[in-house]
């Protein structure tokens, strides 16, 4: 391994979710260690990925939400067979699972990853709460550090009875390579869809889910017509289509049909960042939210409600509201649209921008893993 510490990742999934991306971004970049990657369930979306990237990924296959035997005595040979110097898990059914495995496997080198901030009924489900107040128990005995993807987790996980004095907040990081302002794609992509330069351009990233609460943008977007506003929005990703017979019922009934483009998902996601004006971002629940700081980089501002770690993300460089009141995101999004037309919005986009490099880089972001994985295996 030529000096290398091998890290074990354990994974719930390795479905096209924020916490997904950011284990690969971190395996393919690191070059400090060695990674392999273990996945509860299947391949997902960036199984294949990381397998190209040359990391081994090994799949348990277990059922969505169900831990079987046969998936536990694998996992525990894996470890066995593998006898890496760390492992890391991502999120709560891999914490549970997989820290436990580890131990028994003889391993105490194990550091958690909390990525979800809300726990509340009626916004997470049921099982996830359950799961989360046992690991609060468990996080005591099982792991060395947790590793917190925001602030806002922290405090929360904290108050549930985590243990404090374990946890490190490790933001996520961005490969600003990648995220970088492209003017010509900005024109293709306008004229691919018919949207002249002059007509400012808000857009949202993000999946259908009641926590993005889209009924709270729409309803911002309601009021700026009211008013008189010209724009176009574009919602991008997964349930973002005409399929969406709940999302196209809601945008009809708002009478937005004319201002509203549904493009699905993406893998242009920087392109789309540097197409938009404004970035949106109407959650009534987040932990560290990936697009705020993808749009930053790519010198996007943002309008954002105030959930998990918005506001430190987009610090002064935006605009932060409640969530779930859509009368304040409206009255943000005509303040954006005015700054908009003004002299110094260059200034506002080189600032996001800046802000992502000073904060939020990739780099910063795989120094913190390694010291906790440091730390973890001495």
């Amino acid at each position: 391994m030529n000096g290398k510490k091998k890290v074990v990742h354990i994974i719930t999934g390795l479905t096209n979710g924020g916490a997904e991306a950011v284990l690969y971004r971190l395996c393919i970049s690191d070059k400090r260690n060695e990674h392999v990657v273990i996945s509860l369930m299947d391949q997902g979306f960036y199984g294949p990925k990381l397998l190209s990237a040359g990391i081994p990924v090994y799949t348990l296959d277990m059922p969505r939400g169900r831990i079987t035997l046969h998936g536990c005595i694998k996992l525990w040979k894996l470890i066995r067979a593998q006898s890496p110097a760390v492992v890391q898990t991502w999120m709560y059914h891999a914490d549970l699972l997989g820290g436990l495995v580890a131990r028994l496997a003889g391993l105490s080198a194990v550091v958690w990853g909390v990525h979800h901030t809300v726990l509340e009924p009626g916004k997470s489900k049921r099982t996830t709460i359950m799961i989360a107040r046992v690991l609060a128990k468990l996080s005591n005995f099982v792991p060395k550090y947790i590793a917190v993807c925001a602030k806002k987790s922290q405090s929360v996980h904290a108050a549930l009875g985590y243990a404090a004095g374990k946890m490190v907040v490790v933001p996520n990081g961005y490969d600003l390579g990648n995220f970088v302002r492209n003017d010509q794609l900005r024109r293709t992509l306008r004229a691919e869809w018919d949207i002249p330069d002059e007509m400012p351009l808000l857009g949202m990233v993000s999946r259908y889910d009641p926590q993005k609460d889209h009924k709270n943008l729409i309803r911002a977007l309601a009021d700026l017509t009211a008013s008189g506003k010209p724009f176009r929005c574009v919602l991008v990703g997964p349930g973002m289509t005409a399929d969406n017979a709940e999302l196209t019922r809601e945008i009809g009934n708002a009478g937005l049909a004319q201002e509203v483009l549904l493009l699905g998902p993406r893998n242009d996601i920087p392109a789309v960042m540097s197409a938009l004006d404004i970035h949106l971002l109407s959650s009534s629940a987040e932990a560290f939210p990936n697009v705020l700081a993808e749009a930053m980089a790519c010198g996007t501002p943002c309008v954002t409600t105030d959930v998990g770690d918005a506001a430190l993300i987009v610090g002064n460089t935006g605009w932060v509201v409640p969530p779930s009141q859509s009368a304040a995101l409206a009255d943000a999004i005509r303040v954006a649209l005015t700054s908009l037309c003004g002299d110094d919005w260059h200034l506002r986009q080189a600032a996001a921008r800046q802000r992502v490099e000073e904060n939020f880089s990739l780099e910063k972001m795989i120094v913190a893993y390694d010291s906790i994985w440091q730390r973890a295996s001495s």
